[in-house]
């Protein structure tokens, strides 16, 4: 078990992407051997025995939380990508940024009716990235089981942006009110 506190793996870059923004910089807690391992574990355990079949993470950070998780689930890993970066046939999903709008996409092929998703992201801040996600696991006929995060923004109210939506459980390993 990993004795550190992983919140101090996590380093805060003011005004960066612009002033007034304090960026939480995850790259040396997924570094760290011990500390990323047992993020990707607490993720894991918490979600498992409950069924889960495959684990949707979101371009591009939600990968490099996502697939670790799914690997450690034993069960497959579904990318949800920014548009034209998947080369069959999609299902695709619009939503509302600070600043604009984004979409995301997964190949209509994977994942379907009996599927149940985790939904994991390395970071939750307002919460629109993770409905969308969500949204486009019930395009594809699957069921959303639950969210998880190595890190919440507690101070944005993702967990009721979500909760407008989605009742499953949100879980995070470090909350930052």
């Amino acid at each position: 078990m990993f004795s550190a506190n992983l919140e101090d793996l996590i380093i805060d870059i003011p005004d960066y992407p612009e002033p007034g923004v304090i960026f939480k910089d995850i790259t040396p807690l997924i570094a760290d051997s011990q500390g990323f391992a047992s993020a990707i574990d607490e993720i894991s355990d918490n979600f498992m025995g409950r069924g889960i079949t495959k684990v949707v993470g979101s371009e591009a950070r939600g990968f490099v939380v996502g697939a670790p998780v799914a690997y450690r689930m034993g069960v497959g890993f579904v990318p949800a990508r920014k548009p034209g970066k998947l080369p069959r046939e999609t299902y695709s999903q619009s939503y509302e940024l600070e600043y604009g709008t984004d979409s995301l996409q997964i190949h209509k092929d994977a994942m379907g009716p009996g599927d149940k998703v985790l939904i994991v992201d390395d970071l939750v801040a307002t919460g629109g990235t993770s409905v969308a996600t969500a949204k486009l696991v019930e395009q594809a006929g699957a069921e959303v089981v639950g969210f998880g995060f190595l890190l919440e923004l507690a101070y944005l109210n993702p967990r009721e942006i979500i909760g407008e939506y989605y009742q499953q459980e949100i879980f995070t390993v470090i909350k930052v009110d």
